[in-house]
């Protein structure tokens, strides 16, 4: 279970969740990371306080920080910038979310480290880019993932105000994306003999996760408008509610081709050839009856029920809009992998599992997080032992 990158050495300076997330990914897949905390820690070990959790328990932090070993350093000191880079000179890769500005001041830039360690592959998550008028401008996602890359305003009916982000929502996309990025570099070093310095930033990471919408604006100069459930144009993509109360999506997104489908699914084969409903235009003109009509139907019956009637039809594709209690409940999650049992002393925790499964080279979890500084002394022997070599 050693994982794909067992063997490469990596130091994080991160804070709260971006550049955590992403060292906690190349945990999961084999690799050695060594945590650098300030002495009153990480600020992300404060998530379990501000959710109200019992004292020592911390699931955002456990998440981002297993299979991690955490050192305390001073980096204010000369004696605790000492130490980081003796920690950088033997590593593969350095992860950190730190702002430019701070980093330039501890002497932890890249040009600086780089010039210490040419073979190291530098990952660096930043709010808004390393350049430009706002490249040391404070983020979190909330802001440049999520506000400023267009996001809410995406996700708003006309009318109300934006909804709110989940917590760490753009801070795990970016932090896939350096780990990724990471993983390409090393690559790349297997050829070249040196390392690079790989960046994303959340407004990025924002704007490409609705690229779609972005690339149609540059392309076309017209926006595509946020469709209103009780005329959205295909009602085969749409959502409804059944009889108990429970929504669902049918995901028809090939309108000719989930038409009939539909039809069949709510006892109406009739409409196949009624003309109102023909082909995608009639049924965009006529989108608010239909959409009505579904609706009274859809009512009829609990969505149990309903499941029972759409699995006869293999042509009818939809989802449940599960909430998180039927996300753990949900046998396929289980079966495919979402969760895994990270070791903790003689017990074991349930946790979200990382996203990506490698068949030849297998990998799970090794620990929870660290305990604030637990593997100071162990790090800092190694260092001792590295030197007298």
């Amino acid at each position: 279970m050693a994982g794909p990158v067992e063997g490469v050495k990596v130091v994080e300076l991160g804070v709260w969740v971006a550049a955590p997330a992403a060292a906690a990914i190349l945990a999961d897949w084999g690799a050695d990371v060594v945590k650098i905390e300030p002495p009153n820690g990480d600020p992300g070990r404060l998530f379990g306080p501000m959710l109200g959790c019992e004292p020592g328990i911390n699931p955002p932090f456990e998440m981002d920080n297993r299979s991690k070993r955490s050192i305390v350093l001073d980096l204010s000191t000369e004696a605790g910038r000492g130490k980081a880079f003796e920690l950088l000179a033997g590593a593969d890769v350095f992860v950190t979310n730190v702002r430019l500005a701070a980093l330039r001041r501890l002497g932890l830039d890249f040009d600086t480290v780089s010039a210490r360690n040419p073979r190291l592959i530098y990952g660096l998550i930043t709010g808004y880019g390393e350049t430009g008028p706002e490249a040391d401008r404070a983020a979190y996602d909330v802001a440049a993932f999520w506000s400023r890359a267009g996001i809410a305003d995406l996700l708003t009916q006309r009318g109300n105000p934006p909804p709110f982000q989940r917590g760490g929502m753009g801070d795990h996309s970016a932090g896939m994306t350096l780990a990724a990025a990471v993983c390409a570099a090393l690559l790349a070093r297997e050829r070249t003999g040196t390392g690079q310095l790989v960046t994303t930033s959340l407004y990025r990471q924002g704007a490409y996760t609705v690229s779609f919408d972005i690339n149609t604006y540059l392309m076309t100069g017209q926006p595509i408008m946020l469709g209103q459930r009780e005329s959205m144009f295909n009602p085969c993509m749409n959502n409804y509610t059944a009889g108990d109360g429970r929504r669902f999506w049918i995901v028809g997104l090939e309108g000719d081709r989930h038409w009939p489908a539909l039809c069949r699914v709510v006892g109406h084969p009739e409409w196949m050839t009624d003309p109102r409903y023909s082909d995608a235009r009639a049924r965009a003109v006529n989108a608010v009856p239909l959409i009505a009509q579904l609706d009274e139907i859809f009512a009829t019956k609990t969505l149990n029920e309903w499941e029972g009637v759409f699995a006869g039809e293999p042509e009818f594709f939809w989802s449940p809009i599960n909430t998180i209690e039927d996300v753990v409940a949900d046998e396929q999650f289980h079966a495919a992998g979402g969760f895994v049992d990270v070791p903790d002393g003689d017990s074991s925790v349930l946790m979200v599992a990382t996203p990506a499964d490698f068949h030849g080279t297998p990998c799970a979890p090794r620990s929870t997080a660290p305990k604030l500084g637990q593997h100071t002394e162990e790090v800092l022997a190694e260092l001792e032992a590295r030197r007298q070599r």
